[in-house]
């Protein structure tokens, strides 16, 4: 069977403590037609400098900087543009895949006659030791569903170009990938996981303290600003979310045993 190309997108800053095993996870895929687009959002620390280093002995990784700090979204729409996959896949530069994501996920979708899917994913530290938690997702995922709580982890998600085209990302600086998925759950209503984790999702010491304030500020500002909704009705849906986050979301989450 001929394997598509699949264009990773990968944006970075100061990502040096981080940025090498992501690529690495990447380099031990199964499937192995593949590119790595990385951008980077003018990182001040070594970040490039390794990502430099690495790809002088893959070709497949390719990398650029921005020329002032512009955002994730901005990173990502940057990689898109170049981009030359039949496949669209992402992975932030703190984490991981696992061997075979790729090789299953693709199949995944050829099978089943899916433009898009996305996987479960277990948790780990900052120091990549296994916090023993799988974040799961309904397996018939639908606009609704979605609109209330995102469960579509980012760096397990792939997409068709050939379906979608390339889809803008927006420039708001955190939540645009719920704001993709949105976007790709409009047009195809029920979105289907793999039904197994297929990568690992780092959980950073600094952004803990921050994440229930981050939580309500840029989910609220996808109701107002995405969505165009007044302000009376965001306020309403940010309830329902966080009624979705506190006590719907928590059944996908399960506890497994050590698996790195």
């Amino acid at each position: 069977m001929e394997s598509a190309l699949v264009s990773v997108i990968i944006p970075t800053y100061n990502s040096e403590k981080f940025i090498s095993e992501a690529i690495l996870s990447v380099q031990k895929q199964s499937y192995l037609n593949w590119e790595i687009i990385l951008v980077d959002d003018c990182s001040t620390d070594a970040t490039l400098s390794i990502v430099s280093k690495i790809s002088l002995n893959d070709k497949r990784i390719k990398y650029s900087k921005l020329s002032a700090n512009s955002g994730t979204g901005v990173a990502r729409n940057t990689a898109l543009a170049v981009a030359k996959g039949k496949y669209i896949a992402f992975l932030d530069a703190d984490d991981l895949w696992k061997p075979n994501k790729l090789e299953l996920q693709i199949t995944f979708m050829k099978t089943n006659n899916l433009p898009f899917t996305f996987s479960f994913y277990d948790c780990i530290d900052e120091e990549g030791k296994p916090l023993n938690k799988r974040v799961e997702a309904p397996l018939n995922l639908s606009y609704r569903q979605l609109f209330f709580c995102n469960y579509v982890g980012n760096l397990t998600a792939i997409y068709e170009v050939n379906y979608f085209g390339k889809i803008p990302i927006s420039s708001i600086r955190k939540r645009q990938d719920w704001m993709l998925w949105l976007t790709v759950l409009k047009k195809i209503k029920i979105a289907h996981p793999v039904p197994e984790s297929l990568a690992y999702y780092r959980i950073r010491d600094n952004s803990i303290s921050t994440s229930k304030f981050d939580l309500i500020k840029y989910n609220f500002a996808v109701y107002r600003k995405f969505h165009g909704f007044i302000f009376p009705i965001a306020v309403a849906c940010m309830k329902l979310f966080l009624f979705t986050q506190l006590f719907i979301k928590p059944w996908y989450i399960k506890k497994v045993k050590p698996s790195i």
